[in-house]
């Protein structure tokens, strides 16, 4: 009997080996994710502290917080923070206002509301930078299709991105047309997901429908609005594609967000460490909005459950 018990136990001994292991096993890819994340991040953090320029490799040395200070007094960094929040207020606001108002009227899971849901999804299939180039052939001003429309219209040597007064407002338009349909499918699983019982009650006592939207649909929208907000909140603040292939940056500083000013000092003026430095700017502000974002989302949700 004793050598039967312990030929059992032998092969039981990798079998707890195999079930001890396996929580590692199945963290390990999200291991390497984060070791992914941080091994470039660091090093961004580390030549963010040097004097580091690819053409001057003799001066390369640590200089501290050096070209943090710099930033403060230099104002092609302002004038980079302001482009790149009005850039990403205008986006983000026209895109949620048209994602809702889409949202809305696609809010009847019918066949044509299906179709049409999916033929708007088209723009967002398409690479930011093969959009940017499609858009700026299409408002060129010579031959393109959308300024002899505009000249349809009585409005005659229309510049679009070539204009300072009027590159803002095209890049926002290409932002707009590609990433719209992202919000809109977000907040039209929202509405289809809500609970009928509140608008059938509203229906039967005759509750108008401005006052519906406002105080019944908006408020058990809110967590959707603020997820798709915040997904593109942090995706605009972080441009480069659309921005740099309609205009490089320009006319002048025009469109000088982050992302196109950071590729420039380091690609163009070979400055690695102020260019590190301006992303670890970058990643500040981006890490502040969206602890923002997700306090509120935390809040509206607490609120919805019933405990706040």
């Amino acid at each position: 009997m004793a050598e039967l018990v312990q030929t059992d136990a032998v092969p039981r001994r990798p079998k707890r080996r195999r079930g001890r292991l396996l929580p590692y096993l199945l963290s390990l890819p999200a291991l390497l994710v984060c070791i992914a994340i941080l091994v470039p991040f660091v090093t961004a953090a580390i030549y963010s502290l040097q004097r580091y320029r690819l053409n001057l490799p003799y001066l390369r040395g640590f200089i501290g917080v050096d070209n943090y200070i710099d930033f403060l007094s230099d104002p092609a960094f302002w004038n980079t923070l302001r482009i790149s929040l009005v850039y990403t207020a205008v986006t983000v606001v026209a895109e949620l206002l048209l994602g809702l108002g889409i949202a809305l009227l696609l809010r009847r899971p019918t066949r044509f509301h299906n179709a049409v849901s999916i033929m708007l999804l088209l723009p967002l299939m398409t690479a930011p930078a093969i959009a940017a180039l499609m858009w700026k052939l299409m408002t060129n001003p010579s031959f393109g299709i959308l300024s002899y429309l505009v000249g349809l219209l009585g409005v005659h040597d229309f510049k679009w991105a070539s204009d300072p007064s009027t590159a803002l407002f095209t890049v926002v338009l290409v932002d707009v047309w590609v990433y719209t349909p992202f919000i809109m499918i977000l907040l039209l699983a929202g509405l289809r997901s809500l609970p009928r019982q509140p608008f059938e009650a509203a229906a039967l006592d005759g509750v108008p429908a401005s006052f519906v939207f406002f105080r019944i649909t908006l408020p058990m929208l809110a967590p959707y609005i603020i997820t798709a907000s915040l997904f593109r909140l942090l995706d605009s603040i972080q441009q480069f594609d659309i921005v740099y292939a309609m205009t490089q940056g320009g006319p002048g500083d025009r469109l000088m967000v982050f992302q196109v000013q950071a590729y420039l000092e380091f690609f163009q003026y070979t400055n690695v460490g102020r260019s590190a430095a301006l992303l670890m700017i970058l990643w500040l502000i981006t890490n502040i909005l969206s602890n923002i974002f997700i306090k509120n989302w935390l809040r509206l949700r607490a609120r919805a459950h019933g405990h706040a």
